[in-house]
């Protein structure tokens, strides 16, 4: 090979080396971009599963809200269910009563009139006690069951308390003033009464005393052995002395 052969061999090999060397730093820095993109696209693709992971944590814990607050509910609504359960059952035996008013009230009117022509029947057998004031009561009675305005809840509280009423008498020791029939005369008196034991009357002057006969329906006039004890009796019954023991003509209980 001539000399002039090898320098164009040499020209053409050196023309070719940089020709190479090009195209490697092309290439190079084609590669660099693409795995610019490809870790760009990484960074983005791991951004949108971060997002995704906190959206999805954000749900669970909403969902596990939702869960709690529906057993709550679910307690709450329990509770309201018997809370209305039971004021069904109020709302329903009021309604029941409500309806047996009316027939309440057909059964209890002719018991009230029967209690209180008994209460009469019975004070007039009974020894006269404040015989006035008992009778009157018995007249109020009646002039209120023929009163519209008057309720007949009240009317039945009425008849209850002359029953009790009456039934305090029974243990009552007292001194009221009074009149007595003697021998065709009217005679003040103070009348001294131990329940139902005994009724006796002392008149003003204490000169005279009577014990209430039940079985002859009138007064008995005492002889002067009891005038003391009498006397003795309704000053006690005043306050005016202390009490004490004293004799009284009291009749004894029948045999049975």
């Amino acid at each position: 090979m001539s000399k002039r052969t090898q320098i164009a061999s040499c020209i053409l090999g050196a023309l070719a080396l940089g020709n190479a060397s090009i195209v490697s730093a092309d290439q190079l820095r084609d590669l660099q971009n693409e795995e610019a993109k490809i870790h760009k696209a990484a960074a983005q693709s791991q951004e949108k599963i971060n997002n995704l992971f906190e959206q999805s944590q954000e749900l669970l814990a909403e969902y596990r809200n939702v869960i709690d607050s529906t057993e709550s509910l679910k307690v709450y609504n329990d509770y309201l269910a018997n809370l209305v359960a039971d004021q069904q059952r109020g709302i329903d035996s009021l309604q029941r009563q409500i309806d047996s008013i009316d027939e309440t009230k057909q059964n209890i009117v002719p018991l009230m009139f029967k209690m209180i022509n008994s209460l009469e029947e019975f004070i007039k057998l009974d020894i006269p006690i404040n015989i006035e004031e008992r009778t009157a009561r018995v007249q109020r009675l009646r002039d209120v069951m023929s009163n519209s305005s008057v309720t007949v809840a009240e009317r039945f509280r009425l008849v209850l308390e002359a029953y009790q009423t009456e039934n305090e008498y029974g243990s009552k020791i007292e001194t009221y003033a009074g009149t007595i029939e003697d021998s065709g005369q009217e005679i003040s008196v103070d009348f001294f009464m131990l329940g139902r034991t005994a009724l006796l009357a002392l008149s003003k002057d204490q000169k005279h005393a009577w014990a209430w006969d039940n079985d002859a329906r009138s007064y008995q006039k005492l002889g002067d052995k009891y005038l003391n004890s009498i006397i003795q009796a309704v000053r006690m019954a005043q306050g005016l002395v202390p009490e004490d023991l004293i004799k009284l003509p009291i009749k004894a209980a029948d045999k049975l």
